[in-house]
């Protein structure tokens, strides 16, 4: 991933100069308060996760309310790429001048971008990229390192000599391409100098867990249940992994990885059934796009937060690259003390005993 760090002040000038026709603004004419605020929000569906519906879009709507108190966001899921097309639509006709736009894959939401252009509407990718246009905004985290921590800790905990499994999910989005990138670059040198041998690996269509344990039954059999470590690229994934483990009485016995730190996921850490998730603390970047969508909708360029830029096949776009971090049961008192998540929504039947934090 190309990226080059700029200041504010310089992300603020690619900002206003990123399209045509945008003099009285990044979206055409500004909102003049904040009660004209109108922006749209488009996330999968909870197929691939579940955090895009209960995390993300909450804290995206909370956020805009505290920085333009009566703006309106017009949320929706979409299964695939024609449906987010249709939800465009019918934000824009509905008065939207930002889109927030999480992607099903890198390409197929570029009609969604052309479409707004004609309206002159901004688009903030977020999260995953619509590959090759020219965006107004792009927040994520850093999607290569997540893949990066994922491997490593299982290099630093599986053991030597060990062998693996590695379920990734498809590879349909730019993060889902990236994370696959990252836990290659760590794991293709410990490959080649024998500390870790890969049994089995593939691609989970529509990073379904149903999908992720039919390939663990796979792995596991090919391989005589002789596995010390799977990587699981997100918890949903690691839930089937886990049900596929249960199975063989082999759950707590295999370090198996994860990302989102879902409710389920940290569960299961807790359980001792999941070794570790990623943590991306889904309120930040929430806010940072909250506040990028408020600013363009205010004709604030200056004041969208962007201050990094990406090279998107030549239309340079500014950009937030936030950063991930791992959690296992060393340390996930810190979800709790973020406000990430509560007590109350993990320490819950099973769980509740083990909560001794």
């Amino acid at each position: 991933m190309k990226r080059i760090m700029a200041s504010a002040a310089a992300a603020a000038l690619l900002l206003s100069g990123c399209g045509s026709a945008k003099s009285e603004g990044a979206n055409g004419p500004a909102a003049t308060s904040s009660k004209d605020v109108i922006i749209g929000w488009i996330s999968p569906d909870a197929t691939s996760s579940t955090r895009w519906d209960t995390q993300d879009r909450p804290a995206f709507e909370k956020a805009v309310q505290a920085l333009a108190p009566g703006a309106k966001v017009i949320a929706s899921t979409a299964p695939n790429d024609q449906a987010m097309l249709q939800q465009a639509e019918s934000a824009i006709t509905q008065g939207a001048k930002v889109l927030v736009i999480n992607p099903i894959t890198a390409e197929g939401a570029l009609p969604v971008v052309d479409r707004a252009r004609r309206d002159h509407v901004a688009v903030i990718s977020y999260e995953g990229l619509i590959a090759k246009a020219p965006l107004d905004g792009y927040i994520t985290f850093n999607n290569l390192e997540v893949g990066r921590l994922q491997a490593k800790y299982i290099v630093d905990h599986a053991g030597a000599g060990a062998t693996i499994a590695v379920m990734n999910g498809a590879q349909v989005c730019e993060a889902c391409i990236a994370f696959k990138k990252g836990a290659h670059e760590v794991f293709d040198p410990a490959v080649q100098s024998g500390a870790l041998k890969i049994g089995y690996e593939a691609d989970t269509p529509d990073w379904q867990a149903t999908k992720a344990q039919a390939q663990t039954d796979q792995a596991l059999t090919k391989l005589g249940d002789n596995v010390n470590a799977i990587l699981a690229a997100n918890d949903g994934l690691a839930g089937g992994v886990i049900a596929s483990l249960k199975a063989r009485q082999l759950n707590g016995k295999v370090v198996v990885t994860g990302q989102d730190a879902t409710v389920a996921g940290l569960q299961e850490i807790l359980l001792g059934n999941q070794t570790m998730t990623v943590y991306k603390d889904l309120h930040k970047q929430a806010q940072a796009a909250a506040k990028a969508a408020v600013a363009l909708a205010m004709g604030k360029q200056g004041e969208t937060g962007l201050t990094d830029t990406y090279d998107n096949s030549g239309s340079k776009v500014p950009a937030l690259f936030l950063q991930p971090v791992v959690v296992d049961r060393a340390n996930i008192k810190q979800v709790f003390d973020d406000g990430f998540v509560t007590k109350a929504q993990i320490c819950t039947g099973d769980v509740a005993s083990k909560c001794d934090f």
